[in-house]
């Protein structure tokens, strides 16, 4: 598993903790960036260690190869001195020489792979962590704006509103009643003789009106 894929996995659990707690998002979403920048500070400090490890291996690699030419150069001298047994003795060292500089070559090979994958985890993390600094005003404009219309629609149902309402509502049925009360006095009352007259009185003008009316327009007829 590479150090991303365990800095996903760290990220996912903190980031389910936080929200089973219920946590203010723009402080989880801040929390997140930092754990990101954290782990990437730790992936690099890993990489400088690797580096670190991979010059030494070069440096020692090139030790044993000078070693075992040095040791092929010994037994070439051995030989030219009819010295056989040196000139083995000074091979097989020079053999060991070999062999251990081909144990560090192939543990370069890991060393190489392990760097590479490295560099790999930080340039994805990076490119990560850009892009979440990048939405995080984004995140907690919303956030923010989620926040405001949660207010709102608390006020809506605050109980104060609804008291108000209901007060209003009487107010209505108060002036219901008083309507009805004015109504009321003219149900079934008798009128008096000056009323009764009157409308007589606006009855006739009615009727002479149309009289006249009529007149005119039998007249024009005539004509």
């Amino acid at each position: 598993m590479s150090i991303f894929s365990r800095l996903t996995d760290i990220v996912q659990s903190n980031l389910n903790a936080l929200l089973d707690r219920a946590e203010d998002p723009e402080k989880l979403i801040r929390l997140i960036i930092q754990e990101m920048e954290d782990t990437l500070v730790e992936v690099r400090s890993s990489t400088v260690k690797i580096i670190a490890e991979k010059k030494e291996v070069e440096r020692r690699a090139a030790d044993l190869n000078r070693e075992r030419d040095d040791w092929d150069r010994k037994a070439e001298v051995a030989l030219s001195h009819n010295r056989e047994d040196l000139a083995r003795k000074a091979l097989k060292a020079k053999s060991k020489a070999a062999d251990e500089a081909e144990v560090l070559t192939r543990q370069m090979v890991q060393i190489e792979e392990a760097l590479s994958k490295a560099n790999e985890d930080i340039g994805r993390l990076q490119a990560k962590l850009t892009d979440a600094k990048n939405r995080e005003k984004a995140l907690v404009a919303r956030t923010k704006t989620a926040a405001n219309r949660v207010r709102v629609r608390s006020t809506l149902h605050d109980e104060r509103i609804n008291d108000a309402f209901s007060r209003f509502e009487q107010v209505e049925r108060n002036l219901d009643e008083l309507e009805g009360r004015v109504e009321a006095y003219d149900v079934g009352r008798t009128k008096t003789l000056s009323e009764e007259i009157a409308e007589l009185e606006a009855d006739k003008k009615v009727q002479d009106e149309l009289a006249a009316l009529k007149a005119r327009v039998a007249a024009r007829r005539e004509g």
